[in-house]
């Protein structure tokens, strides 16, 4: 009977601490933090999500593909089977001299060309390599501007409008330091057709 109290006395103090923490770590505290998240940074809490004509159509935060000559081209994904898949972010895990990463740098430069023959300036890396996540939202300018020529010859505009819009998207580093130049490439697409 004693050796039954003491089992007790000891499992109950465990198992109340248990159900304790539980409710703090697994319930108050998860709550407790959306809530600040919602009200502290409502649009990032809710994804970060872009809305054209009362429509989700991506989030900032998650590159998309795009292969028409009339739209920029983004980052390339690694995600497989299909590019920019957010569940399964990862990158290729292929060195600068793996056979099938040279490959793809390759076919990704071809296609470049091929889209936009006239065009002999250097192609900027970010458009021929995936990032770690293959998510990428983001290019650089210089990716960007590379892609100048294609996009005014495509949508009958001059490089100077498509030169401004890529300026009036522009994200400079944080806070002056972190980071480099960049563009959201879905926010800069979905302002092309009103640019004109």
């Amino acid at each position: 009977m004693s050796t039954n109290n003491s089992i007790l006395s000891t499992l109950r103090p465990a198992v109340m601490l248990f159900v304790g923490l539980t409710v703090v770590v697994g319930i108050a505290y998860p709550l407790a933090m959306t809530g600040i998240a919602k009200v502290a940074f409502s649009d990032q809490a809710e994804g970060s999500l872009i809305v054209k004509d009362g429509k989700v159509v991506g989030s900032s935060l998650i590159g998309q593909s795009f292969s028409s000559p009339q739209f920029f081209w983004g980052r390339p994904s690694a995600t497989g089977p299909m590019a920019n898949n957010a569940v399964n972010s990862s990158g290729s895990n292929l060195g600068p001299t793996n056979a099938a990463q040279l490959d793809n740098v390759k076919a990704r430069v071809e296609a470049l060309k091929a889209t936009d023959p006239s065009n002999t300036a250097a192609i900027p890396v970010d458009l021929v390599t995936a990032s770690a996540s293959g998510l990428d939202p983001e290019i650089s300018l210089a990716a960007a501007y590379y892609q100048v020529p294609r996009i005014a010859r495509e949508r009958k505009m001059t490089e100077t409008q498509v030169r401004a819009l890529i300026e009036q998207f522009a994200q400079k580093p944080v806070m002056g330091l972190f980071g480099e130049p960049r563009v959201n490439v879905l926010q800069l697409n979905l302002a092309l057709p009103q640019a004109k």
